[in-house]
């Protein structure tokens, strides 16, 4: 497994600083650990566009947040983030822990838009991704001979086993409807490879620009929050509530996710007409 060894490691205050907020204690590298970590980022850290127009407007920010600023989102803002920061960050903390990990791209409408975390140990590679909305609550095997499902209210995530080229296909169902997916490659990317699709994601026509998405894991439930839809998931079942304007939406997001609404007003008032976050 080929790995980018010339990524400056993290500083080890702030591999701890990480390791703190995720509420873990440093161990050496083994399944169990990264399962432990793996779990953590997706119950501690949301998946949410608020940080990316917030640091936007205020900051002037269109590339991803340096890792201080980061760990200063999740610690003082309740903040996370989406996809490129999600997991290009659990990947400098996993590499920084000693793991062989890698940053890999996925296809989605685009080629190599999506990027996601796969994971040697213990002589098998793993698929981790902390930043696709998902309840991918453990890393995933790759080496996969059957369908590999995860479920959660009204959605099903199905990953397949690899294709010839060694790729991985993960498979979004909701209400039982093909709704959205990537095709996962094994070749390590660095985070400048991915340069133009983060510099895409500023433009004015960009998804994330253009709508509200949120979600906060739990063991086995969730909460979202998508424009002006309110999503609560439970074992099999999901409950959908409508917000009625930009206030509700603003008061439901610092309700559900401790973002105060002078931040989440901030952030949200710069937007036009809510786009679907999943077209």
């Amino acid at each position: 497994m080929q790995v980018d060894r010339t990524l400056a490691p993290l500083p080890e205050e702030v591999v701890d600083r990480y390791l703190a907020i995720l509420g873990v204690a440093r161990r050496e590298p083994s399944l169990a650990a990264l399962r432990e970590l793996v779990a953590a980022h997706l119950t501690r850290v949301p998946f949410e566009n608020i940080s990316k127009l917030y640091y936007r407007k205020r900051l002037g920010l269109v590339n991803l947040p340096p890792i201080r600023l980061y760990l200063d989102g999740i610690e003082q803002r309740h903040f996370g983030g989406t996809c490129y920061s999600n997991n290009y960050h659990f990947n400098l903390l996993l590499r920084g822990l000693g793991y062989e990990a890698k940053l890999c791209a996925s296809d989605m409408k685009t080629p190599h838009v999506h990027a996601l975390n796969m994971i040697r140990i213990e002589d098998r590679e793993y698929l981790a991704d902390t930043g696709y909305a998902a309840p991918l609550l453990e890393p995933i095997p790759r080496d996969l001979a059957v369908d590999y499902e995860t479920q959660l209210g009204r959605d099903r995530y199905v990953l397949k086993p690899q294709d010839a080229n060694g790729c991985s296909r993960l498979e979004l169902y909701r209400d039982g409807v093909l709704r959205h997916g990537y095709l996962a490659k094994p070749e390590p990317r660095k985070i400048e490879n991915f340069s133009k699709v983060i510099a895409a994601s500023f433009s004015a026509d960009a998804t994330f620009l253009n709508s509200v998405l949120l979600v906060r894991f739990y063991p086995g439930r969730s909460v979202l929050i998508h424009n002006l839809t309110l999503v609560e998931s439970e074992g099999d079942q999901s409950t959908v509530h409508g917000l009625a304007n930009r206030d509700e939406l603003i008061a439901a997001i610092e309700q559900r996710f401790a973002i105060s609404r002078v931040i989440a007003r901030e952030a949200i008032g710069q937007l036009g007409n809510l786009q679907d976050a999943w077209s």
